[in-house]
Protein backbone atom coordinates (compact mmCIF):
# COMPACT_ATOMS: atom_id res chain seq x y z
CA UNK A 1 0.00 0.00 0.00
CA UNK A 2 1.51 3.44 -0.87
CA UNK A 3 1.89 5.67 2.05
CA UNK A 4 0.82 9.39 1.17
CA UNK A 5 3.78 11.70 3.09
CA UNK A 6 3.15 15.17 4.08
CA UNK A 7 5.88 17.55 2.72
CA UNK A 8 9.15 17.67 4.21
CA UNK A 9 9.53 21.55 5.01
CA UNK A 10 5.55 22.72 5.37
CA UNK A 11 5.11 26.64 4.57
CA UNK A 12 5.40 28.05 8.63
CA UNK A 13 1.74 29.11 9.81
CA UNK A 14 2.35 33.11 9.98
CA UNK A 15 0.46 35.81 11.23
CA UNK A 16 -1.10 38.29 8.42
CA UNK A 17 -3.14 41.30 7.45
CA UNK A 18 -4.70 42.86 4.79
CA UNK A 19 -3.63 45.98 2.47
CA UNK A 20 -5.93 45.04 -0.08
CA UNK A 21 -9.07 43.07 0.37
CA UNK A 22 -11.09 41.91 -2.60
CA UNK A 23 -10.78 45.22 -4.16
CA UNK A 24 -12.58 45.94 -7.35
CA UNK A 25 -10.06 46.85 -9.81
CA UNK A 26 -10.17 48.04 -14.21
CA UNK A 27 -7.53 47.34 -15.95
CA UNK A 28 -6.77 50.12 -18.72
CA UNK A 29 -4.57 50.22 -22.23
CA UNK A 30 -0.64 50.46 -21.46
CA UNK A 31 1.48 50.63 -24.38
CA UNK A 32 1.53 47.55 -25.96
CA UNK A 33 -2.52 47.46 -26.13
CA UNK A 34 -2.36 45.24 -23.22
CA UNK A 35 -4.01 45.82 -19.82
CA UNK A 36 -2.71 47.73 -16.73
CA UNK A 37 -3.92 48.96 -13.33
CA UNK A 38 -2.11 50.81 -10.97
CA UNK A 39 -2.64 50.78 -7.30
CA UNK A 40 -0.05 53.64 -5.67
CA UNK A 41 1.08 52.76 -2.17
CA UNK A 42 3.66 55.68 -1.57
CA UNK A 43 2.75 59.17 0.25
CA UNK A 44 1.24 57.11 3.43
CA UNK A 45 -1.40 55.07 1.40
CA UNK A 46 -0.31 51.61 2.09
CA UNK A 47 0.24 53.01 6.35
CA UNK A 48 -3.42 54.17 6.03
CA UNK A 49 -4.83 50.71 4.23
CA UNK A 50 -3.09 48.75 6.53
CA UNK A 51 -5.26 50.83 9.30
CA UNK A 52 -8.28 50.51 7.61
CA UNK A 53 -8.21 47.29 5.97
CA UNK A 54 -5.88 45.50 7.83
CA UNK A 55 -7.06 46.87 11.43
CA UNK A 56 -3.12 47.45 12.23
CA UNK A 57 -2.87 50.20 14.82
CA UNK A 58 0.51 49.06 16.04
CA UNK A 59 2.40 52.36 15.57
CA UNK A 60 5.88 50.17 15.37
CA UNK A 61 4.48 48.08 12.37
CA UNK A 62 3.55 51.13 10.34
CA UNK A 63 6.64 52.71 10.95
CA UNK A 64 8.36 49.82 9.02
CA UNK A 65 6.02 50.31 6.50
CA UNK A 66 7.82 53.43 5.47
CA UNK A 67 10.50 52.23 3.92
CA UNK A 68 12.09 48.92 1.91
CA UNK A 69 14.43 48.37 4.85
CA UNK A 70 11.40 48.28 7.38
CA UNK A 71 9.25 46.59 4.60
CA UNK A 72 11.64 44.03 4.71
CA UNK A 73 12.30 43.90 8.13
CA UNK A 74 8.40 43.43 9.19
CA UNK A 75 7.24 41.49 5.87
CA UNK A 76 8.04 37.80 5.58
CA UNK A 77 6.07 37.19 2.32
CA UNK A 78 2.96 38.46 0.34
CA UNK A 79 0.12 36.90 -0.38
CA UNK A 80 -1.60 38.00 -3.52
CA UNK A 81 -5.04 36.32 -5.01
CA UNK A 82 -6.90 38.03 -8.10
CA UNK A 83 -10.46 36.59 -9.02
CA UNK A 84 -11.37 37.37 -13.01
CA UNK A 85 -14.54 36.03 -14.92
CA UNK A 86 -12.17 34.34 -16.88
CA UNK A 87 -10.85 31.53 -14.27
CA UNK A 88 -8.67 29.87 -16.96
CA UNK A 89 -6.20 33.30 -17.07
CA UNK A 90 -3.55 34.70 -15.90
CA UNK A 91 -2.47 38.30 -14.50
CA UNK A 92 1.43 39.33 -13.11
CA UNK A 93 1.06 41.17 -9.78
CA UNK A 94 3.93 43.87 -9.80
CA UNK A 95 5.35 45.13 -6.59
CA UNK A 96 7.22 48.04 -7.64
CA UNK A 97 9.99 49.74 -4.80
CA UNK A 98 10.38 53.13 -5.52
CA UNK A 99 14.53 54.21 -5.87
CA UNK A 100 16.52 56.83 -3.75
CA UNK A 101 17.68 58.47 -7.36
CA UNK A 102 16.12 56.86 -9.99
CA UNK A 103 12.44 56.72 -8.47
CA UNK A 104 10.96 54.47 -11.30
CA UNK A 105 13.72 52.48 -12.32
CA UNK A 106 15.82 51.79 -8.97
CA UNK A 107 14.05 49.92 -7.48
CA UNK A 108 13.21 46.43 -6.85
CA UNK A 109 10.38 44.71 -8.22
CA UNK A 110 8.04 41.86 -6.63
CA UNK A 111 6.86 39.84 -8.96
CA UNK A 112 4.17 36.78 -9.23
CA UNK A 113 2.05 35.34 -12.23
CA UNK A 114 -1.51 34.84 -10.39
CA UNK A 115 -4.28 32.89 -11.83
CA UNK A 116 -7.49 34.23 -12.16
CA UNK A 117 -9.39 31.76 -10.30
CA UNK A 118 -8.75 33.27 -6.55
CA UNK A 119 -5.99 30.99 -5.78
CA UNK A 120 -3.27 32.84 -4.11
CA UNK A 121 0.30 33.34 -4.85
CA UNK A 122 3.42 33.89 -2.41
CA UNK A 123 6.14 36.34 -3.16
CA UNK A 124 9.07 35.26 -0.51
CA UNK A 125 11.18 38.56 0.80
CA UNK A 126 13.93 36.00 0.80
CA UNK A 127 13.84 35.41 -3.09
CA UNK A 128 13.68 38.76 -4.31
CA UNK A 129 16.73 40.64 -5.91
CA UNK A 130 16.48 43.60 -3.93
CA UNK A 131 18.78 46.85 -4.87
CA UNK A 132 21.04 49.38 -3.36
CA UNK A 133 18.78 51.86 -4.62
CA UNK A 134 15.67 50.53 -3.03
CA UNK A 135 13.71 53.66 -0.86
CA UNK A 136 10.27 53.72 -0.02
CA UNK A 137 7.05 50.87 -1.34
CA UNK A 138 6.25 52.57 -4.50
CA UNK A 139 2.83 51.11 -6.61
CA UNK A 140 0.94 47.61 -7.16
CA UNK A 141 0.42 46.75 -11.13
CA UNK A 142 -1.97 43.91 -12.48
CA UNK A 143 -1.07 43.71 -16.01
CA UNK A 144 -3.50 41.41 -17.80
CA UNK A 145 -3.94 40.11 -21.55
CA UNK A 146 -6.05 42.55 -22.21
CA UNK A 147 -7.42 46.08 -21.64
CA UNK A 148 -10.91 47.09 -19.93
CA UNK A 149 -10.50 43.89 -18.01
CA UNK A 150 -12.29 43.65 -14.49
CA UNK A 151 -10.60 42.07 -11.69
CA UNK A 152 -11.07 41.16 -7.93
CA UNK A 153 -7.90 41.47 -6.18
CA UNK A 154 -6.39 40.60 -2.42
CA UNK A 155 -2.93 41.38 -1.00
CA UNK A 156 -2.03 40.16 2.45
CA UNK A 157 1.64 40.59 4.53
CA UNK A 158 2.43 37.67 6.12
CA UNK A 159 4.98 38.65 8.95
CA UNK A 160 8.18 37.51 9.96
CA UNK A 161 8.82 35.97 13.86
CA UNK A 162 8.11 38.46 16.51
CA UNK A 163 5.10 40.60 15.06
CA UNK A 164 1.63 39.99 15.34
CA UNK A 165 -1.42 40.94 13.86
CA UNK A 166 -4.69 41.89 14.59
CA UNK A 167 -7.68 39.91 14.20
CA UNK A 168 -9.22 40.45 10.20
CA UNK A 169 -13.06 41.06 10.83
CA UNK A 170 -14.84 40.18 7.47
CA UNK A 171 -17.39 43.62 6.49
CA UNK A 172 -21.11 43.67 6.50
CA UNK A 173 -23.04 43.99 3.52
CA UNK A 174 -24.46 47.90 3.22
CA UNK A 175 -27.91 48.22 2.51
CA UNK A 176 -28.35 51.39 0.61
CA UNK A 177 -32.41 51.00 0.35
CA UNK A 178 -32.33 51.13 3.92
CA UNK A 179 -33.31 53.76 6.16
CA UNK A 180 -30.42 53.83 8.06
CA UNK A 181 -28.62 54.64 4.83
CA UNK A 182 -30.90 57.45 4.11
CA UNK A 183 -30.51 58.90 7.63
CA UNK A 184 -26.83 58.82 6.25
CA UNK A 185 -27.17 60.74 3.28
CA UNK A 186 -29.76 63.41 4.74
CA UNK A 187 -26.61 64.38 6.98
CA UNK A 188 -24.50 65.23 4.15
CA UNK A 189 -26.46 68.44 3.64
CA UNK A 190 -24.77 71.33 4.74
CA UNK A 191 -26.75 74.11 2.96
CA UNK A 192 -29.76 73.56 -0.12
CA UNK A 193 -29.11 76.82 -0.68
CA UNK A 194 -30.96 79.23 -2.96
CA UNK A 195 -33.21 77.44 -5.13
CA UNK A 196 -33.95 79.38 -8.56
CA UNK A 197 -30.69 78.21 -10.71
CA UNK A 198 -31.28 74.68 -9.36
CA UNK A 199 -35.05 74.26 -10.24
CA UNK A 200 -34.54 76.40 -13.58
CA UNK A 201 -32.26 73.89 -15.25
CA UNK A 202 -34.47 71.10 -13.93
CA UNK A 203 -37.64 72.68 -15.79
CA UNK A 204 -35.13 73.34 -18.95
CA UNK A 205 -34.48 69.78 -19.06
CA UNK A 206 -38.04 68.82 -19.02
CA UNK A 207 -38.59 71.19 -21.36
CA UNK A 208 -36.43 69.20 -23.80
CA UNK A 209 -33.97 71.52 -23.89
CA UNK A 210 -30.33 71.15 -24.17
CA UNK A 211 -28.88 70.85 -20.24
CA UNK A 212 -25.23 70.81 -19.62
CA UNK A 213 -24.42 69.40 -16.13
CA UNK A 214 -20.54 70.08 -15.61
CA UNK A 215 -17.91 68.36 -12.91
CA UNK A 216 -14.82 70.18 -12.19
CA UNK A 217 -12.34 68.77 -9.09
CA UNK A 218 -9.33 66.89 -8.35
CA UNK A 219 -8.51 63.20 -8.61
CA UNK A 220 -12.08 62.10 -7.19
CA UNK A 221 -13.80 64.20 -9.81
CA UNK A 222 -11.54 62.14 -12.35
CA UNK A 223 -13.28 59.39 -11.45
CA UNK A 224 -9.89 57.69 -8.47
CA UNK A 225 -10.89 54.56 -6.44
CA UNK A 226 -13.75 53.56 -9.17
CA UNK A 227 -13.41 51.32 -11.32
CA UNK A 228 -14.24 51.24 -14.56
CA UNK A 229 -13.36 55.28 -13.82
CA UNK A 230 -15.61 56.32 -16.39
CA UNK A 231 -19.00 55.05 -15.17
CA UNK A 232 -18.81 54.17 -11.76
CA UNK A 233 -17.10 57.76 -10.22
CA UNK A 234 -19.13 59.77 -8.40
CA UNK A 235 -19.43 62.41 -11.05
CA UNK A 236 -21.46 60.00 -13.55
CA UNK A 237 -23.43 58.56 -11.20
CA UNK A 238 -24.99 61.77 -10.00
CA UNK A 239 -25.04 62.85 -13.25
CA UNK A 240 -27.45 59.70 -14.11
CA UNK A 241 -29.65 60.91 -10.85
CA UNK A 242 -29.74 64.39 -11.67
CA UNK A 243 -30.69 63.09 -15.19
CA UNK A 244 -33.66 60.80 -14.43
CA UNK A 245 -35.13 63.77 -12.26
CA UNK A 246 -34.47 66.06 -15.23
CA UNK A 247 -37.27 63.63 -17.55
CA UNK A 248 -34.23 60.97 -18.51
CA UNK A 249 -34.16 62.57 -22.17
CA UNK A 250 -30.81 63.02 -24.32
CA UNK A 251 -30.87 66.46 -24.11
CA UNK A 252 -29.32 66.51 -20.50
CA UNK A 253 -25.24 66.40 -20.96
CA UNK A 254 -22.18 65.54 -19.48
CA UNK A 255 -19.15 67.00 -18.80
CA UNK A 256 -16.41 65.47 -16.59
CA UNK A 257 -13.22 67.66 -15.97
CA UNK A 258 -11.20 66.31 -13.11
CA UNK A 259 -7.86 66.29 -12.71
CA UNK A 260 -5.99 64.37 -9.91
CA UNK A 261 -3.75 66.36 -7.10
CA UNK A 262 -4.22 69.42 -8.38
CA UNK A 263 -6.02 72.55 -6.18
CA UNK A 264 -8.62 75.12 -7.48
CA UNK A 265 -5.47 77.16 -8.24
CA UNK A 266 -5.04 74.91 -11.21
CA UNK A 267 -9.05 74.59 -11.75
CA UNK A 268 -9.53 78.14 -12.53
CA UNK A 269 -6.94 78.41 -15.11
CA UNK A 270 -8.06 75.10 -16.77
CA UNK A 271 -12.19 76.28 -16.58
CA UNK A 272 -12.36 77.57 -19.84
CA UNK A 273 -11.06 75.05 -21.57
CA UNK A 274 -11.51 71.96 -19.81
CA UNK A 275 -15.48 73.28 -18.43
CA UNK A 276 -16.28 75.47 -21.40
CA UNK A 277 -14.28 73.11 -24.39
CA UNK A 278 -13.19 77.19 -25.14
CA UNK A 279 -16.83 78.37 -25.41
CA UNK A 280 -18.33 75.05 -26.73
CA UNK A 281 -20.29 74.47 -23.59
CA UNK A 282 -23.05 76.59 -21.45
CA UNK A 283 -22.77 75.31 -18.49
CA UNK A 284 -26.28 74.67 -16.77
CA UNK A 285 -25.37 72.94 -13.42
CA UNK A 286 -21.31 73.09 -11.82
CA UNK A 287 -20.45 70.97 -9.52
CA UNK A 288 -16.88 71.88 -7.81
CA UNK A 289 -14.73 69.30 -5.63
CA UNK A 290 -11.79 70.76 -4.22
CA UNK A 291 -12.16 69.90 -0.63
CA UNK A 292 -9.30 67.82 -0.12
CA UNK A 293 -6.82 68.74 -2.57
CA UNK A 294 -6.94 72.83 -1.67
CA UNK A 295 -4.20 72.96 1.07
CA UNK A 296 -2.03 72.85 -2.35
CA UNK A 297 -4.28 76.26 -2.90
CA UNK A 298 -0.95 79.07 -2.01
CA UNK A 299 -4.16 81.64 -1.62
CA UNK A 300 -5.98 79.83 1.10
CA UNK A 301 -9.35 80.37 -0.37
CA UNK A 302 -8.86 83.10 -3.11
CA UNK A 303 -8.47 80.90 -5.64
CA UNK A 304 -11.33 78.70 -5.02
CA UNK A 305 -13.53 81.50 -4.04
CA UNK A 306 -12.23 83.21 -7.53
CA UNK A 307 -13.33 79.40 -9.28
CA UNK A 308 -16.78 79.68 -7.43
CA UNK A 309 -17.27 83.45 -8.83
CA UNK A 310 -16.14 82.76 -12.02
CA UNK A 311 -18.68 79.48 -12.80
CA UNK A 312 -21.67 81.98 -11.31
CA UNK A 313 -21.06 85.01 -13.56
CA UNK A 314 -21.16 82.80 -16.66
CA UNK A 315 -23.73 84.52 -19.21
CA UNK A 316 -25.91 80.94 -18.68
CA UNK A 317 -26.23 81.47 -15.14
CA UNK A 318 -25.80 78.04 -14.04
CA UNK A 319 -26.54 76.47 -10.50
CA UNK A 320 -23.23 75.73 -8.98
CA UNK A 321 -22.60 73.12 -6.24
CA UNK A 322 -20.12 72.84 -4.03
CA UNK A 323 -19.19 68.85 -2.67
CA UNK A 324 -16.63 68.19 0.32
CA UNK A 325 -14.94 64.99 -0.09
CA UNK A 326 -12.70 63.51 2.42
CA UNK A 327 -10.02 61.21 3.20
CA UNK A 328 -9.65 58.14 5.50
CA UNK A 329 -7.84 60.43 8.00
CA UNK A 330 -11.28 62.19 8.48
CA UNK A 331 -9.47 65.58 6.62
CA UNK A 332 -11.02 67.89 4.47
CA UNK A 333 -10.87 71.41 4.39
CA UNK A 334 -14.92 72.39 4.01
CA UNK A 335 -14.64 74.61 7.55
CA UNK A 336 -12.38 76.44 4.97
CA UNK A 337 -14.27 76.78 2.40
CA UNK A 338 -17.79 76.25 3.42
CA UNK A 339 -17.84 80.32 3.89
CA UNK A 340 -17.70 80.84 -0.19
CA UNK A 341 -21.05 78.46 0.02
CA UNK A 342 -22.67 80.25 2.28
CA UNK A 343 -21.66 83.72 0.90
CA UNK A 344 -23.64 82.97 -2.24
CA UNK A 345 -26.13 81.19 -0.49
CA UNK A 346 -24.90 77.77 -2.56
CA UNK A 347 -26.26 74.24 -2.60
CA UNK A 348 -23.35 72.45 -0.47
CA UNK A 349 -22.83 68.45 0.33
CA UNK A 350 -20.27 66.88 3.35
CA UNK A 351 -19.44 63.58 2.44
CA UNK A 352 -17.37 64.03 5.85
CA UNK A 353 -20.62 65.18 7.72
CA UNK A 354 -22.34 61.75 6.38
CA UNK A 355 -20.00 58.84 7.19
CA UNK A 356 -17.08 60.02 9.32
CA UNK A 357 -18.76 59.55 12.86
CA UNK A 358 -20.68 56.89 11.94
CA UNK A 359 -17.54 55.18 11.10
CA UNK A 360 -16.41 54.86 14.58
CA UNK A 361 -19.91 53.27 15.97
CA UNK A 362 -19.17 49.81 15.96
CA UNK A 363 -22.52 48.96 16.78
CA UNK A 364 -24.63 51.03 14.18
CA UNK A 365 -22.41 52.15 11.41
CA UNK A 366 -23.67 51.39 8.02
CA UNK A 367 -20.15 50.82 6.40
CA UNK A 368 -16.64 51.01 7.00
CA UNK A 369 -13.76 52.57 6.50
CA UNK A 370 -13.12 49.70 4.20
CA UNK A 371 -16.19 49.46 2.47
CA UNK A 372 -15.77 53.38 1.54
CA UNK A 373 -12.07 54.27 0.57
CA UNK A 374 -10.40 52.42 -2.10
CA UNK A 375 -6.91 54.13 -0.67
CA UNK A 376 -6.44 56.96 1.64
CA UNK A 377 -7.19 59.02 -0.87
CA UNK A 378 -9.63 57.74 -2.71
CA UNK A 379 -13.56 56.19 -2.34
CA UNK A 380 -14.22 52.56 -4.00
CA UNK A 381 -17.29 52.40 -6.31
CA UNK A 382 -20.00 52.12 -2.72
CA UNK A 383 -18.27 55.16 -1.95
CA UNK A 384 -18.36 57.20 -4.84
CA UNK A 385 -22.24 56.05 -4.88
CA UNK A 386 -22.31 57.60 -1.47
CA UNK A 387 -20.85 60.99 -2.99
CA UNK A 388 -23.45 60.73 -5.71
CA UNK A 389 -26.42 60.27 -3.68
CA UNK A 390 -25.35 63.22 -1.27
CA UNK A 391 -25.70 65.31 -4.65
CA UNK A 392 -28.92 63.70 -5.86
CA UNK A 393 -30.85 64.27 -2.15
CA UNK A 394 -29.54 68.12 -2.83
CA UNK A 395 -31.65 67.99 -6.09
CA UNK A 396 -34.60 66.14 -5.18
CA UNK A 397 -35.30 68.49 -2.15
CA UNK A 398 -34.60 71.39 -4.38
CA UNK A 399 -37.78 70.16 -6.95
CA UNK A 400 -39.51 69.73 -3.67
CA UNK A 401 -38.99 72.84 -2.21
CA UNK A 402 -39.41 74.45 -5.79
CA UNK A 403 -37.84 77.38 -7.07
CA UNK A 404 -37.25 80.33 -5.04
CA UNK A 405 -38.40 83.58 -6.78
CA UNK A 406 -34.94 85.61 -7.53
CA UNK A 407 -31.48 84.82 -7.04
CA UNK A 408 -29.01 87.37 -6.74
CA UNK A 409 -25.47 86.34 -5.71
CA UNK A 410 -24.11 90.34 -5.60
CA UNK A 411 -20.59 89.54 -6.82
CA UNK A 412 -19.97 93.30 -6.31
CA UNK A 413 -20.14 92.92 -2.60
CA UNK A 414 -17.30 91.85 -0.60
CA UNK A 415 -16.12 88.29 -1.40
CA UNK A 416 -15.81 85.61 1.74
CA UNK A 417 -12.18 85.33 1.18
CA UNK A 418 -11.42 86.97 -1.98
CA UNK A 419 -11.45 87.64 -5.35
CA UNK A 420 -8.48 88.05 -6.73
CA UNK A 421 -8.49 85.85 -9.90
CA UNK A 422 -12.08 86.06 -10.81
CA UNK A 423 -11.15 87.18 -14.25
CA UNK A 424 -7.89 84.51 -14.75
CA UNK A 425 -6.85 83.52 -18.25
CA UNK A 426 -4.98 80.57 -19.47
CA UNK A 427 -1.80 81.93 -21.54
CA UNK A 428 0.17 79.30 -23.67
CA UNK A 429 1.16 78.62 -26.88
CA UNK A 430 -2.29 78.70 -28.14
CA UNK A 431 -4.58 80.58 -26.30
CA UNK A 432 -4.45 84.34 -25.41
CA UNK A 433 -1.06 84.74 -26.67
CA UNK A 434 -1.80 88.26 -27.68
CA UNK A 435 -1.53 89.43 -23.65
CA UNK A 436 2.34 88.46 -23.59
CA UNK A 437 5.79 88.62 -25.27
CA UNK A 438 7.50 86.03 -25.66
CA UNK A 439 11.15 85.07 -26.33
CA UNK A 440 11.71 81.63 -25.71
CA UNK A 441 15.21 80.95 -25.24
CA UNK A 442 16.18 77.21 -24.91
CA UNK A 443 12.39 76.19 -23.93
CA UNK A 444 11.35 75.69 -27.84
CA UNK A 445 10.61 72.06 -27.53
CA UNK A 446 6.83 70.59 -26.66
CA UNK A 447 6.85 68.18 -23.62
CA UNK A 448 4.37 64.92 -24.69
CA UNK A 449 4.61 63.19 -21.68
CA UNK A 450 2.14 65.28 -19.75
CA UNK A 451 -0.39 64.52 -16.73
CA UNK A 452 -3.25 62.96 -18.72
CA UNK A 453 -6.94 62.57 -17.68
CA UNK A 454 -10.43 60.13 -18.43
CA UNK A 455 -12.49 63.60 -19.92
CA UNK A 456 -16.40 62.94 -20.01
CA UNK A 457 -16.84 59.10 -20.82
CA UNK A 458 -14.05 58.40 -22.75
CA UNK A 459 -11.16 55.89 -21.00
CA UNK A 460 -8.68 57.32 -23.38
CA UNK A 461 -6.87 59.69 -21.77
CA UNK A 462 -6.65 63.40 -22.73
CA UNK A 463 -3.30 65.41 -21.94
CA UNK A 464 -3.27 68.60 -19.83
CA UNK A 465 -1.74 71.69 -21.35
CA UNK A 466 -0.13 70.55 -24.31
CA UNK A 467 0.51 74.04 -25.77
CA UNK A 468 3.70 73.78 -23.81
CA UNK A 469 7.42 75.28 -23.36
CA UNK A 470 9.83 72.51 -22.79
CA UNK A 471 13.78 73.25 -22.19
CA UNK A 472 15.72 70.57 -23.34
CA UNK A 473 19.51 71.51 -22.29
CA UNK A 474 21.19 68.31 -23.96
CA UNK A 475 20.50 69.24 -27.50
CA UNK A 476 22.69 72.64 -26.60
CA UNK A 477 20.36 75.64 -26.35
CA UNK A 478 20.62 77.06 -22.24
CA UNK A 479 19.16 80.10 -23.46
CA UNK A 480 16.37 81.45 -20.37
CA UNK A 481 12.50 81.98 -20.89
CA UNK A 482 11.77 85.26 -20.96
CA UNK A 483 8.27 87.23 -21.03
CA UNK A 484 7.02 90.81 -20.66
CA UNK A 485 3.67 91.02 -19.42
CA UNK A 486 0.93 93.32 -18.17
CA UNK A 487 -0.77 92.16 -15.44
CA UNK A 488 -1.71 92.24 -11.26
CA UNK A 489 -1.57 88.51 -10.74
CA UNK A 490 0.67 85.15 -12.75
CA UNK A 491 0.35 81.58 -11.80
CA UNK A 492 2.83 79.79 -13.39
CA UNK A 493 2.12 75.89 -14.05
CA UNK A 494 5.32 74.00 -14.18
CA UNK A 495 5.85 70.39 -14.87
CA UNK A 496 6.17 68.03 -12.25
CA UNK A 497 7.92 64.87 -12.44
CA UNK A 498 10.02 61.64 -10.95
CA UNK A 499 12.24 61.23 -14.13
CA UNK A 500 15.79 61.03 -13.58
CA UNK A 501 16.61 64.27 -15.81
CA UNK A 502 14.07 66.76 -14.43
CA UNK A 503 15.26 69.97 -13.93
CA UNK A 504 15.56 72.58 -11.68
CA UNK A 505 14.75 76.41 -12.40
CA UNK A 506 14.75 80.08 -11.24
CA UNK A 507 12.05 82.31 -11.52
CA UNK A 508 12.47 86.16 -11.79
CA UNK A 509 10.09 89.05 -11.84
CA UNK A 510 11.40 92.33 -13.36
CA UNK A 511 15.26 90.67 -12.15
CA UNK A 512 14.81 90.06 -8.97
CA UNK A 513 15.12 86.14 -7.55
CA UNK A 514 10.89 85.22 -6.75
CA UNK A 515 11.02 81.27 -6.08
CA UNK A 516 12.68 78.29 -6.71
CA UNK A 517 10.74 75.51 -9.10
CA UNK A 518 11.80 72.14 -8.47
CA UNK A 519 10.08 69.17 -9.98
CA UNK A 520 11.13 66.58 -7.21
CA UNK A 521 8.84 68.12 -4.30
CA UNK A 522 6.05 66.39 -5.49
CA UNK A 523 7.93 63.87 -7.70
CA UNK A 524 5.08 62.79 -10.28
CA UNK A 525 3.80 63.46 -13.36
CA UNK A 526 1.76 66.28 -12.68
CA UNK A 527 0.84 70.12 -13.16
CA UNK A 528 1.82 72.18 -10.23
CA UNK A 529 0.33 75.72 -10.33
CA UNK A 530 2.82 78.23 -8.76
CA UNK A 531 2.57 82.01 -7.65
CA UNK A 532 5.20 84.71 -9.25
CA UNK A 533 3.43 87.94 -9.34
CA UNK A 534 0.65 89.08 -7.20
CA UNK A 535 -0.15 92.73 -6.51
CA UNK A 536 -3.07 94.99 -6.56
CA UNK A 537 -2.56 96.93 -9.32
CA UNK A 538 -1.58 96.18 -13.24
CA UNK A 539 1.72 96.72 -14.18
CA UNK A 540 4.22 95.40 -17.17
CA UNK A 541 6.98 92.96 -16.03
CA UNK A 542 9.72 91.09 -17.38
CA UNK A 543 9.30 87.43 -16.33
CA UNK A 544 12.23 84.83 -16.80
CA UNK A 545 12.57 81.30 -15.85
CA UNK A 546 16.16 80.23 -15.66
CA UNK A 547 17.18 76.39 -15.66
CA UNK A 548 19.63 75.18 -13.44
CA UNK A 549 22.56 73.57 -15.65
CA UNK A 550 23.17 69.72 -14.60
CA UNK A 551 24.97 67.16 -16.86
CA UNK A 552 22.02 64.47 -15.86
CA UNK A 553 18.81 66.55 -14.87
CA UNK A 554 18.48 68.71 -18.28
CA UNK A 555 14.46 68.88 -18.70
CA UNK A 556 12.13 71.26 -17.77
CA UNK A 557 8.80 72.06 -18.80
CA UNK A 558 6.54 75.49 -18.21
CA UNK A 559 3.10 74.38 -18.99
CA UNK A 560 1.01 77.40 -18.97
CA UNK A 561 0.13 80.64 -17.30
CA UNK A 562 -2.69 82.11 -15.46
CA UNK A 563 -2.72 85.65 -16.34
CA UNK A 564 -5.08 88.22 -14.54
CA UNK A 565 -4.61 91.53 -15.98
Amino acid sequence: MEIVKAPTDPEKSRPYFYIIKDKEIFTQSDEEGKGVSFLYQSDGRMISAASFTGNVTDETELKLLETVDGFKKLIHSVGVSIEMEDKDKQAEFVFQMYGKKDLYGGGANLIANVNTNSKEERINLSDVDWTDDDDIPGQIRVHTDAPEQKAYLSVRFFLNDGFDAPEQVEDKPVDTNSAEYKQMIDRSLMNLGNTKRLVKAVDKAKAGHDVNICYIGGSITQGAGATPINTECYAYKSFLGFKKLMGDGNNVHYIKAGVGGTPSELGMIRFDRDVLRDGAISPDIVVIEFAVNDEGDETKGNCYESLVRKALSLPSQPAVMLMFSVFSDDYNLQDRLSPVGFRYDLPMASVKDAVTEQFYDRDNRILTKNQYFYDMFHPTNLGHTIMADCLINIMEKAIEKGADEIYDPVLEDAPAIGNTFDNVLLVDKKDNTGYVRVKEGGFVYTDEVLQSVEMDLDLNLTPEFPFNWMYDGSRGNHEPFEMDVECKSLVLVMKDSGEVDAATAKVYVDGKFVRDLDPYVNRWCHCNPLIVIDEETTAPHHVKVVVDEDDVRTKFTILAFGLVK
